[in-house]
């Protein structure tokens, strides 16, 4: 029974087809991770239905359905606009790759289905129409101890499904829980089939872990038991003070996955290592260019007595628009490196601020000439001279923003031309 649970929690839609199919007789249940937040009195965020009934079963069951992923059970129930995602109780074959299983086989019974999932916690099953919950595995138990289980063997459940031990890791990050001694000693043991899983899911978990409430918990958790190693190396084999120190900042970091995977490699690699090692964890490249770009000048506070042009130099090469990431990824850094040096660093990012707010030219297109006006005051048709005379207008306004007027740059070209460049 879950208690202070009322039916006015789980959507009409998804009541309705649950009702539907066990009137005719299927037993259905809501399953999964909206079961494990249900028991924890925290609302799910979506329903998951499980159901005796066969895929072709369900189809008939409904006047709309689509056949989502009708080989392993799963079909889409649509109803007044709504979609439900219904699967049949189901078991596996063995796991020949580490990822999938080599067979599914359609079940009757739900303690079946439930024995094939990874945690005691998410191997539950509600009635809500007769408010019954089933509990095989002791997930009850396991919520309040705040506690990580496989369901069985460890060894058994992470032999199957090599991403399953990060999951564990992951789950143990985001709502403060424990891995059961049994499930931690068995990560280890089980790396060669962690080895194989997609780099794709490795990043959709470690980002999962990233964005969590306890990022720096979860780090060192792969750290400690070997994951880590396993795909992020760099990180693995640096000093254990720097490590420590940038899990600290990582949990220090805004709760965006670019600027705490730049505050975790700041200070452990370089900008170009960086974003090598995203790449190679299939960030999109968008997101690798900007974390490599903020490990590069992410130690703001070694500038902190840097003159306005400098300054106006590091804008152009960041970024108008990517300054307060990169301002959030120092402070981040700062605040657990240090702390005393805080108040320069935010003297710093009020400079760098109103330095921005001013609009400065920072680049070529910025110039009161263009590139034609440019070889017009030169006498000169496309050339590398109008590259080189390009670069020098840009680098005289970055030293004094006022030059940036056309008499002003023609005036400037025309002596420069006439020292012979």
């Amino acid at each position: 029974m879950i208690a202070n649970l009322h039916d006015a929690d789980i959507p009409k839609p998804v009541l309705e087809v649950i009702t539907r199919l066990r009137e005719l007789g299927h037993p259905t249940y809501l399953v999964g991770g909206c079961v494990r937040d249900m028991v924890r009195k925290v609302h799910p965020k979506d329903f998951d239905v499980a159901t005796s009934a066969l895929p072709e079963e369900v189809q008939r069951a409904f006047r709309k359905v689509i056949p989502t992923g009708i080989q392993h059970g799963t079909v889409t129930v649509v109803t007044g606009g709504n979609h439900v995602e219904v699967t049949t109780f189901r078991s596996e074959g063995d796991y020949l790759d580490g990822r999938r299983p080599s067979s599914v086989s359609f079940e009757r019974d739900i303690v079946k289905d439930l024995s094939r999932r990874d945690f005691t916690i998410n191997a539950m099953a509600y009635n809500p129409l007769d408010r019954e919950l089933v509990d095989p595995f002791g997930g009850q138990v396991d919520l309040p101890a705040k506690l990580i289980r496989c369901v069985g063997s460890a060894q058994e459940r992470f032999s199957e499904d090599g991403l399953r031990p990060l999951r564990a890791v992951r789950f143990a990050a985001v709502l403060g829980f424990t891995l059961d001694p049994d499930t931690r000693d068995a990560i280890p043991a089980t790396l060669a089939v962690f080895r194989k899983v997609a780099l794709e899911r490795v990043r959709e978990e470690l980002l999962k872990l990233l964005l969590s409430p306890r990022a720096e918990t979860g780090l060192h958790l792969l750290a400690d038991t070997g994951l880590m190693e396993v795909f992020l190396p760099e990180v693995a084999r640096a000093d254990a003070e720097a490590a420590r120190l940038a899990r600290a900042a990582v949990q220090a970091a805004p709760l965006d996955a670019d600027l705490r995977v730049a505050t975790l490699l700041a200070d452990i690699d370089t900008a170009t290592q960086a974003r090598d090692l995203c790449l190679r964890l299939k960030f999109p490249n968008k997101s690798a260019d900007l974390i490599g770009l903020l490990v590069e000048h992410a130690k703001l506070e070694t500038r902190a007595d840097d003159a306005d042009p400098a300054l106006r130099r590091l804008l152009a090469r960041v970024g108008l628009a990517n300054l307060p990431a990169l301002i959030a990824v120092a402070r981040a850094r700062v605040q657990v490196r240090a702390p005393e040096r805080l108040p320069a660093l935010e003297g710093l990012a009020s400079r760098l601020e109103a330095l921005a707010a001013a609009k400065p030219p920072l680049s070529a297109k910025e110039l009161a000439l263009t590139g034609g006006d440019i070889m017009k005051t030169l006498g000169i048709g496309p050339s590398p001279k109008v590259g080189e005379a390009t670069r020098y207008l840009v680098e005289s306004v970055l030293d004094d923003p006022s030059l940036n007027t056309a008499d002003e740059l023609r005036s400037r070209l025309t002596a420069w031309a006439a020292r012979g460049s």
